[in-house]
């Protein structure tokens, strides 16, 4: 795979959406653009470009930001790599996403370095220069570059950026693969609606968020919120990975504290938050997030509520496949719950209990559910005795496999 060689002009004019700036790699030499990467970035792109979420929770929607806004936050996200000293940037994000548009149209002219551009993950890396490089990453990049790890020893040093979901845990294999010092991974939470929100080093101990500066938090009086609002399991004999931590194990957060611990939804105003076409920009936000607040500008992700889970950067409503499901599956009760995947960053697997007197294993429901049109399949699927549930519905316990189910296919 080559990288065709366009101009600043050229990507810039045509727009984050265009089919040949994300079905294709490229490159565009930034380094040698001879002009103000400002100036050139005010007179190409319109005064306001628009972005569309998922549509998997409902129908797609459009929000727009402002040039003007793009181009701050882009100095935002460059600041975190500028301390490493990039050389060149490769990226991996697509830039009909605002993420991508920020950090691999943007962000390289902000820095002033030549980006690669790759969009699948098989091909060939850029070659030389040799020296410290920036990585626009999202979650499979982390499986794709691991296949590289003869370019990334290459390097004197590789800073990543990493946004759209929760790290991967192949993120830690990679990190721990390339060898000491060689690697570091900064991540971006935040949104379509929001933009960054906030950022962090990461590290092994989970460390907490930091607010970027024109963000902040906002209170909201329904903070008092239901922490068994999210989809979880708690048992000792069903640990799952969840979002929060990179590859670790742990029972969900939700179902594993007190309801009257400080867990928050995440409420921020923001002079970049986005506006609906026509309308005027929001005031504030509240987010689909869990927070725990650490002081006034610091938090840690707790979780999410309403059952949503975010894979490869679309967000799937729990509920909504569920009942979905089960105008397929003839069954007793089933529930789709978050856990951690190493290669999107977040995934979900399906618990089915069969219906009285009736059987069901993992190749059956399979089978069931394969050829209809589903926001996205179950990474596993898992026959169960009972599933128990809150008073309000919410699944609590996952019931030991069933052992007619053992060595069933998944």
């Amino acid at each position: 795979m080559s990288h065709p060689e366009l101009t600043p002009q050229e990507v810039l004019a045509a727009g984050p959406a265009a089919p040949g700036v994300n079905e294709r790699p490229w490159l565009v030499r930034w380094d040698l653009l001879g002009e103000d990467a400002g100036e050139l970035v005010r007179r190409t792109l319109p005064p306001a470009l628009d972005f569309h979420t998922s549509g998997t929770t409902g129908p797609s929607e459009c929000w727009r930001r402002t040039r003007d806004q793009l181009w701050e936050e882009a100095g935002m996200l460059a600041a975190l790599l500028r301390p490493e000293r990039p050389e060149a940037v490769l990226s991996f994000a697509p830039p009909r996403h605002v993420y991508g548009a920020l950090a691999t149209l943007l962000v390289p002219a902000r820095l002033g370095l030549p980006v690669w551009y790759r969009p699948h993950f098989f091909g060939a890396m850029p070659p030389s220069p040799t020296g410290r490089w920036a990585v626009v990453a999202v979650p499979w990049s982390f499986s794709a570059l691991r296949r590289k790890l003869p370019w990334i020893a290459a390097r004197e040093r590789v800073a990543l950026l990493h946004s759209t979901a929760m790290l991967p845990s192949t993120a830690q294999d990679f990190v721990r693969d390339a060898g000491p010092g060689r690697v570091s991974v900064r991540e971006v939470f935040g949104s379509t609606e929001t933009g960054g929100i906030a950022w962090r080093e990461w590290g092994p101990d989970d460390p907490p968020w930091d607010l970027f500066d024109d963000v902040e938090f906002v209170a909201d009086a329904r903070d008092a919120h239901d922490a068994h609002g999210i989809h979880g399991i708690h048992d000792a004999s069903d640990v799952r990975h969840v979002p929060g931590t990179l590859g670790a194990p742990h029972p969900h957060p939700a179902l594993d504290r007190a309801d009257t611990d400080p867990d928050v939804p995440l409420t921020v105003r923001s002079p970049r938050l986005a506006a609906r076409p026509g309308l005027a920009p929001l005031d504030t936000w509240r987010t689909d997030d869990l927070v725990r607040p650490c002081g006034t500008r610091r938090f840690r992700f707790t979780g999410r509520r309403g059952g949503l889970v975010k894979i490869n950067g679309r967000r799937v409503d729990l509920g909504a496949l569920e009942r979905a499901l089960r105008a397929v599956v003839d069954c007793a009760d089933l529930a789709c719950l978050p856990v951690a995947d190493e290669l999107s960053g977040e995934h979900l697997e399906l618990y089915v209990v069969p219906p009285p007197g009736g059987r069901l294993d993992r190749a059956r429901v399979r089978a069931l559910i394969a050829g209809h049109d589903l926001t996205v399949q179950p990474r596993q699927v898992h026959v169960v005795d009972r599933i128990d549930r809150s008073p309000t519905g919410l699944p609590r316990r996952i019931r030991p496999t069933r052992p007619a189910d053992a060595g069933a296919a998944t």
